[in-house]
């Protein structure tokens, strides 16, 4: 018989001690299994006899007992009788929770010093079992205040706090722009919440790509975001502007496209266009385009709403142009030392540059070529390049320059190894000369054919004085020039008798010379012994003095005459 509760049994066996704990919170999810801890989760005193938990004494009814040593047992008659279950230290595991949990329970310890009492208060809490955001306004008109949507948080306990969100910022309820109402819903049988929040909201033109949320925190503290939502954004037409779809410079021949731009929402359909005094209204598009345009072109045009005409714009459009004649513009013939005049004309839209070129080499003037007096020189292919911005045009004419050849150039020399002779014939005119020589010779190599001129080169090894003949032609006339060659061996004879001449003249004069020495010598040898017989005669009388005296002086005089022609 169990007339008394074991703890009331204790109480009156041992009336020892009675000890209540403060009450300690325990947290569990809705549907998942909690631990209650016994003696806040420390082992139970070693004395221990059982350990046994009820309700808390407003409610009646034990609930799971465990003796020292023991399997536990549970004395539950309702539904708790499936969901109890106990550790060895004393904890109860309380499973599938639901919020009629929510109560205080009570474990006893029952020691030889008495009976002591935990109080454990259990708090349930569940996620909401879903976030979506019904309601959704399917457009926004500026400036008004308008219902975003319905977020709902489902079956949450405690009630879900909702947050709304536009581009991930929090929106504050402020009463004008921005309204949030929230209100909470309890089921009747789960006794769950379901918290609703409603979001009306003046939108702007700012928020035409603007992205909206809601969102809760779960039980982790971790953020619940609903999908986003955007919202068309409705607003009159305030300006419109006219824009060229084309890029770049506009050109004769091209299609330009007129946009015109209105800053509606929804943007309008309907505009007229003003092309050049002509109205062309457009129907469902917002352009027009203009094909094959021309210098005429150019001009002011306007679009505005064909049902606000007010609201206009304009564009001013430049259509550039350059057009090149050039006279001659093919191949032109001329005969050499005439005048050829070339004309350029430039029709353009603008400040244009013109550059030359002959034979693909840049000339240095910009201007026209210019051709008073021509020479097979000026023959060539002449390009004009004008441009003005992106715009270029080429024209060009090629220059032929003929008339009969003329020899400008006969040279000989001797060769390097000195045993033969090379003959240059060079010649100008057009078409190519021919150049043939009056002489048989090696031929050495022939210059390309340039400016109108070509140039020949032979080799030769005379064995006589020759007259060699270089004779140029072409099928207007031809020329003859004449060339003197010596042989090669007369050379090498005048050469030595060359030398041999230059011996005798030296011989010759030093053979004069030794002769006016020897001459000289012997006049003064005369002298010297004439000198010494006067004077020795001069002793004895003195008409011998006198006389010698006079022979001595014609004597002198004939030395003196006789060394001049030998300084000669």
């Amino acid at each position: 018989m169990h007339l008394l509760s074991a703890g009331a049994v204790a109480v009156l066996l041992f009336g020892i001690v009675y000890q209540v704990s403060s009450t300690v919170t325990v947290i569990g999810t809705y549907g998942e299994t909690l631990e209650l801890p016994c003696n806040n989760g420390s082992p139970p005193p070693d004395d221990v006899m059982f350990i046994q938990w009820k309700l808390n004494p407003s409610e009646s009814g034990m609930m799971i007992k465990k003796l020292k040593g023991k399997p536990f047992e549970v004395l539950a008659k309702d539904g708790y009788s499936s969901r109890v279950s106990m550790m060895d230290n004393g904890s109860m595991f309380l499973e599938a929770l639901t919020l009629e949990d929510q109560k205080v329970f009570i474990c006893m310890l029952v020691t030889l010093q008495g009976l002591l009492e935990r109080h454990v208060k259990v708090v349930v809490h569940k996620d909401p079992t879903n976030l979506e955001l019904l309601e959704q306004a399917a457009e926004l008109e500026i400036g008004k205040l308008a219902k975003i949507g319905q977020c709902n948080a489902i079956d949450a306990n405690p009630a879900a706090n909702i947050t709304w969100f536009k581009n991930n910022k929090t929106l504050s309820h402020d009463g004008e722009g921005i309204v949030i109402d929230d209100s909470v819903q309890v089921h009747a049988v789960t006794g769950l919440s379901t918290t609703s929040s409603t979001l009306r909201y003046s939108a702007g033109k700012g928020d035409a790509d603007a992205s909206f949320t809601c969102g809760t925190l779960d039980l982790a503290g971790q953020p619940r975001v609903s999908l986003p939502v955007t919202f068309t954004i409705t607003y009159p037409t305030e300006n419109v502007s006219l824009k060229v779809l084309s890029e770049g410079v506009l050109l004769e021949g091209d299609n330009v496209t007129l946009r015109c731009v209105a800053d509606g929402n929804p943007a309008p359909t309907t505009f007229n266009f003003f092309i050049k005094g002509e109205v062309k209204n457009v129907v469902d598009s917002d352009s027009y385009t203009m094909t094959n345009i021309n210098r005429d072109a150019t001009g002011e045009y306007k679009c505005s709403l064909a049902e606000k005409p007010s609201l206009e714009a304009s564009i001013n459009l430049t259509v550039s142009y350059l057009n090149v004649d050039l006279s001659p513009s093919e191949e032109v013939v001329k005969k050499a030392g005439d005048t050829l005049v070339v004309a350029l004309k430039v029709d353009s839209s603008g400040d244009h540059k013109v550059s030359w070129t002959k034979d693909n080499g840049l000339l240095k003037a910009d201007q026209v070529p210019t051709f008073k007096n021509l020479t097979y020189s000026d023959a060539g292919v002449y390009e004009g390049q004008v441009t003005l911005g992106p715009l270029r045009r080429v024209v060009s004419f090629q220059l032929v320059v003929e008339g009969a050849p003329v020899i400008t150039l006969l040279t000989k020399r001797l060769g390097e190894d000195g045993r033969h002779k090379v003959l240059t014939c060079e010649a100008e005119g057009y078409p190519k000369p021919t150049i043939t020589w009056s002489v048989n010779g090696t031929w050495l190599e022939e210059t390309p054919y340039i400016n109108g001129k070509v140039s020949q080169k032979i080799t030769v090894v005379p064995s006589a004085n020759l007259t060699v003949y270089c004779t140029v032609s072409n099928q207007f006339s031809q020329q003859i020039q004449s060339i003197n060659v010596s042989s090669l061996f007369e050379e090498v004879r005048m050469d030595k008798q060359d030398q041999s001449d230059n011996g005798d003249q030296t011989k010759l004069a030093i053979g004069i010379v030794a002769g006016l020495l020897l001459v000289g010598v012997i006049v003064g040898l005369a002298y010297w012994i004439y000198m010494k017989r006067s004077k020795q005669g001069s002793w004895k009388t003195g008409e011998l003095e006198n006389g010698s005296s006079e022979e001595e002086k014609k004597l002198e005089e004939k030395v003196e005459e006789n060394s001049q022609k030998a300084e000669m």
